[in-house]
């Protein structure tokens, strides 16, 4: 009868002393891992952004397409239920022929029913310089008529891994003779 319960109490004593060497995980789906695993540095980098978003609606260089609309949408003063899709140039410069750095691709939608107030969703993806093939992902809300609009970063790839931080937008032009709304831009991100 000794032999019989002294495998159990052996089996209990080996399980509680494997436990201390075997990793500890938070479930089958994840586990602890340092910031140094992941080349992540102690100290975050603070970076300046600036640039120019130029939003073509009309023309013959469309970059902004209506995808949606509600039924109700033409008779909202805010245009609400419109959802329109981008692929808009970012430039150095305001003019239309300045440098491209990179391209703002997403959606926006009119989500206000009394005023033009976006929901935006895009990536900043840059194609020029140091940040050529790195993105930053902005989320927020872009009340157009307003002089200055601030919108998350909250997000990014590339040298904007695990970034946060805000844009700030001011319109430049509301529907230039080319079909363009151009919208400088400020972003302060860390990363």
């Amino acid at each position: 009868m000794s032999t019989n319960m002294s495998i159990p109490i052996i089996s209990f004593f080996s399980l509680l002393f494997l436990s201390f060497f075997i990793p500890k995980t938070h479930g089958a789906f994840s586990k602890s891992i340092s910031k140094q695993e992941m080349g992540i540095k102690d100290e975050q980098n603070l970076t300046h952004l600036h640039f120019y978003f130029h939003d073509y609606v009309q023309g013959s260089n469309q970059t902004a397409l209506r995808i949606a609309q509600a039924p109700t949408t033409d008779k909202s003063p805010g245009a609400f239920g419109t959802l329109v899709m981008i692929d808009d140039p970012l430039t150095e410069g305001p003019e239309s022929d300045s440098k491209i750095i990179g391209y703002a691709q997403g959606m926006y939608g009119f989500a206000d029913q009394k005023t033009a107030g976006l929901l935006m969703v895009m990536n900043y993806v840059f194609v020029e310089g140091e940040y050529k093939g790195s993105t930053l992902s902005v989320l927020g809300r872009n009340e157009v008529m307003n002089k200055v609009r601030e919108l998350a970063i909250v997000g990014g790839s590339g040298v904007f891994r695990f970034a946060s931080g805000y844009a700030q937008a001011k319109t430049i032009t509301l529907l230039d003779s080319s079909g363009a709304s151009v919208v400088e831009y400020d972003v302060y991100v860390q990363h």
